[in-house]
């Protein structure tokens, strides 16, 4: 409906090559939930209607924009990353046998990001080579690299998290594991974000933070290791600030935008002023002026979004992301073994932090970075891999509601 109405508002006769887009979604969005249903697929029943809903938003933005080829790549992008998710949920029938290959899964992905140094693109007027060019697509491997370092952290954590959680030695009022059996996670870790600080991708350096702060404070049941992160954090965020330009603009764009409102925080003021535009209720589809905000498709959709549909259209994708986070922990809590607790927990902080930087970013709370809202921001890589992760989330709950049944059956 919303393609059909901004076409009617831009004066567009209604074809079907130019609803071609929204034909293919629908009939794809239908044709994965009969094949869910033919294999018996009993994982969570909200989680495709939710992420169907996010990227259906998404190509409603993209038909919306001037771009004409946008619309057209996410579409192939969503056919593919569908298949990925059912890919996912058929191939990984037992998601604790990835605990046998977290090694190779942590080293495939960092290699995967250091490739992009010797064969990565960058944008136009960039100089950040974050992208690996495939003919007329191209992916982002940190994207791919969030989803395999969840494997390694869980796997890692689940199989010494009794060590790391005692601890053994003191230090002031902490207590600290033996470093042999800590040094892997932060060694992985470390990497991780070394190789993405030199790719300038700070939003990357961001969520892997938090992941792996998540998952540790979830693997150890331990608080101590969050003030410490927290406060190492702290010193490696003061050190790039004196040191590292991009993070200056960052910075100085946050803290006073409208002094540097044609420069540095050019971006952040337009997105501003276009939600400011939106008001409540919007203009309407087709009625905004979206393409005055830079990299609107991609950093500041949120932007285009509350313009054109206003503050009430804003908070139902927020709710939207509420509820797919909320049942991404749930599928946690209820998960029948520790490894697939850990791994849906791990998982649905991708899609809670991603979403709560880019939000923040957009809305001043927090410093703006170079990543996409999951599912509804323009990226093929992006959304392949948030297919994996939902994927993964059904495959985990599928689990839970076969085991749940065979406790009720034996009781």
């Amino acid at each position: 409906m919303g393609i059909v109405q901004i076409a009617l508002t831009k004066g567009l006769e209604l074809t079907t090559a130019g609803l071609a887009p929204a034909i293919v979604f629908v009939a794809l969005t239908f044709g994965v939930h009969a094949a869910l249903a033919i294999f018996r697929c009993r994982g969570d029943q909200l989680l495709l209607p939710i992420v169907s809903t996010l990227t259906a938003i998404g190509l409603v933005v993209m038909y919306r924009l001037p771009q004409a080829d946008l619309v057209s790549r996410q579409t192939i992008w969503a056919v593919i990353s569908y298949g990925a998710m059912l890919a996912t949920l058929a191939l990984v029938k037992d998601p604790p046998r990835l605990r046998h290959y977290r090694y190779i899964s942590a080293i495939a992905g960092l290699l995967l990001v250091a490739v992009t140094f010797v064969i990565g693109s960058a944008p136009p007027g960039s100089d950040e080579r974050l992208w690996i060019v495939l003919g007329p697509f191209q992916f982002q491997p940190s994207e791919i690299l969030k989803i395999l370092l969840v494997i390694f952290f869980a796997a890692y954590l689940d199989e010494y998290r009794e060590l790391i959680s005692r601890g053994r030695y003191r230090l002031g009022p902490f207590t600290l594991p033996p470093l042999p059996y800590l040094l892997p996670l932060l060694g992985m870790w470390g990497i991780s974000l070394l190789l993405l600080l030199i790719q300038k991708d700070l939003g990357g350096a961001l969520l892997f933070f938090g992941i792996f702060l998540t998952m540790l404070y979830v693997g150890s049941s331990r608080a101590s290791w969050v003030y410490i992160a927290l406060v190492a954090f702290g010193i490696a965020a003061t050190a790039a600030h004196r040191v590292v330009p991009v993070v200056q603009r960052r910075v100085e764009g946050w803290v006073d935008p409208w002094t540097h409102a044609s420069t540095s925080a050019y971006q952040v003021v337009q997105g501003l002023i276009a939600l400011a535009a939106g008001g409540i209720f919007g203009s309407g589809l087709g009625h905004g002026r979206p393409t005055s905000v830079p990299a609107v498709h991609t950093d500041l959709i949120i932007a285009a979004i509350g313009e054109e549909l206003g503050l009430l259209g804003s908070f139902a994708v927020l709710i939207l992301y509420m509820l797919l986070i909320y049942r991404g922990f749930r599928i946690a809590v209820a998960a029948a073994n520790s490894f697939n607790q850990l791994l849906a927990t791990g998982l649905t902080s991708v899609l809670a932090l991603q979403t709560l930087v880019i939000l923040g970013g957009s809305v001043r709370l927090l410093p703006l970075t170079g990543i996409t809202l999951p599912l509804v921001s323009y990226g093929g890589s992006s959304l392949l891999a948030n297919f994996v992760i939902v994927g993964l989330l059904l495959r985990i709950s599928h689990d839970n509601a076969r085991e749940a049944a065979r406790a009720q059956g034996g009781s």
